[in-house]
């Protein structure tokens, strides 16, 4: 069974403040927020696509600060939201998006009572020094606090995180990682920084105050990150913005790609791998992985093959069912 989300976006609306990177506009591509019979609609007219194609979903309010927005409009959008999981066995949940500081014991209540399965924190760092300069307007306590009571609520948690804000550093991008699994969230999602005009990073960018990580550094970064929540069985369900025309039009720095998650576990396959020739020397050897590896282990443009060639070693990528990294010296030519 194939599993989605529908997401349903509140740009904007409720939230406290007007951190250094946001522009909701362009980051949801919707400038409206819905009101509840619009959500209901919505949710009817896809129940039975959804049903056709064999996929499972869970009805995502995304965008803003959901527990942040008007408690009427919020319950609105609940009740909505509970009916149509109720009604149509194709939505197996719902989740939505908050701020840190956005979260208490009234708020879990008011989630739970009406069916909310998963809560993702916007945290993006855990050092506190990063969160103010960059205007989040809550620390790293308040992430840790809101962590809990949504864990005690029987919510799953998920937590967010960003790469190269103002006055980031990748040993704080890496802290904030061993913060995380301490949290032990079910769900993380690695946003790099794209720089927005028309926001204080627009700004600082442009005045050459500040300058993001490169995209070298991101993606040898996100690998480790990626790496490391994995090893702690904390699944990194998103890396990077989606494809928009909204950001793409708007951006003027940072880092954005539409495959950046297949070229960071790309990168991380070729770590790996290299690290497991190292002890055999130079020479020429066939690597067996699993075909749904094989484009990973290429590399897009074969960068992995033109660095492999670089160190010293002739590959040949083959398919093996199951395999991950297996490794045959070529004896010879062909063979």
């Amino acid at each position: 069974m194939k599993r989605t989300n529908v997401s349903i976006f509140i740009p904007h609306l409720g939230c406290p403040h007007r951190c250094s990177f946001c522009d909701q506009y362009s980051i949801s591509g919707s400038v409206k927020a819905p009101s509840a019979d619009e959500v209901s609609a919505l949710l009817e007219e896809q129940a039975p696509v959804l049903e056709r194609s064999g996929t499972e979903a869970q009805i995502a309010f995304f965008g803003g600060s959901f527990t942040a927005v008007p408690r009427e409009y919020m319950i609105s959008l609940l009740e909505s939201a509970k009916r149509a999981a109720e009604r149509f066995d194709v939505y197996t949940g719902i989740r939505c998006s908050t701020r840190p500081d956005c979260i208490d014991e009234q708020v879990t209540e008011i989630l739970t009572k009406y069916g909310m399965t998963a809560v993702e924190l916007g945290a993006q760092s855990m050092s506190d020094d990063v969160l103010s300069a960059n205007d989040r307007g809550h620390t790293a306590g308040d992430v840790r606090r809101a962590s809990e009571l949504i864990k005690e609520s029987g919510m799953e948690l998920g937590l967010q995180m960003m790469t190269g804000l103002y006055r980031d550093t990748p040993e704080n991008c890496l802290y904030t990682a061993d913060e995380f699994i301490k949290l032990r969230p079910k769900t993380v999602r690695i946003y790099p920084t794209v720089i927005l005009k028309n926001t204080k990073l627009g700004r600082l960018f442009e005045s050459g105050e500040y300058k993001s990580f490169s995209f070298e550094e991101t993606v040898g970064l996100c690998a480790e990150l990626l790496k490391k929540f994995g090893e702690n069985d904390i699944s990194v369900i998103r890396m990077g913005l989606h494809a928009s025309a909204e950001v793409e039009r708007d951006m003027v720095g940072g880092v954005y790609h539409p495959a950046l998650r297949e070229i960071v576990e790309s990168r991380l396959f070729l770590k790996e791998l290299l690290k497991r020739l190292e002890p055999l020397g130079a020479g020429s050897y066939d690597v067996f992985t699993d075909k749904r590896n094989l484009s990973r282990a290429v590399g897009q443009k074969r960068e992995n093959l033109t660095r492999l060639e670089a160190a010293g070693y002739n590959i040949r990528f083959r398919g093996r069912g199951g395999a991950y990294i297996e490794i045959a010296p070529r004896l010879s030519k062909g063979r």
